[in-house]
């Protein structure tokens, strides 16, 4: 799990599961751009050129975590949560991603409305339906078992 605008709240909500530790690695909460670089592997030249709020930033995020964190998805929020534009984005600006087990990447863009809070949270609620939607079609969520690792 890679977030940015939601900073922590995923995670949050995941390890708040009794046994989310059967399937649940960890995650990065990147809030600033150079972290996403550094510790996700986004494109510097990108970040430079678009800034963070980017739906091909949230592909790399999400594929960068799954990645590093050894998982079989990836999930990441990247987004303007208020009180001001960023990036050349309004607020409400989001993309989140499902980076799946074998390399593909799907990214959603909304367009929210409310105040930071409600913006914050309907972002994690988004990006979890776009996982278990992801989990609900896919036919390798692991192979040989039936768990799977976020």
């Amino acid at each position: 799990m890679a977030e940015s605008l939601t900073g922590g709240l995923v995670a949050a909500e995941l390890a708040g599961v009794p046994g989310a530790s059967r399937s649940f690695r960890g995650s990065v909460t990147a809030y600033a751009t150079p972290l996403k670089h550094e510790l996700l592997g986004v494109d510097a030249t990108l970040l430079a050129a678009r800034g963070a709020v980017d739906p091909e930033v949230a592909r790399q995020m999400a594929a960068g975590v799954r990645d590093r964190l050894g998982a079989d998805w990836g999930i990441s929020t990247t987004g303007v949560a208020g009180p001001e534009p960023q990036d050349g984005q309004p607020v409400g600006t989001v993309f989140i991603a499902v980076a799946g087990p074998v390399g593909e990447v799907e990214v959603a863009e909304l367009r929210l409305t409310g105040d930071r809070t409600a913006i914050r949270t309907a972002s994690r609620d988004a990006v979890l339906e776009l996982l278990a939607g992801r989990l609900r079609r896919s036919t390798v969520a692991h192979p040989g078992s039936d768990q799977t690792s976020v």
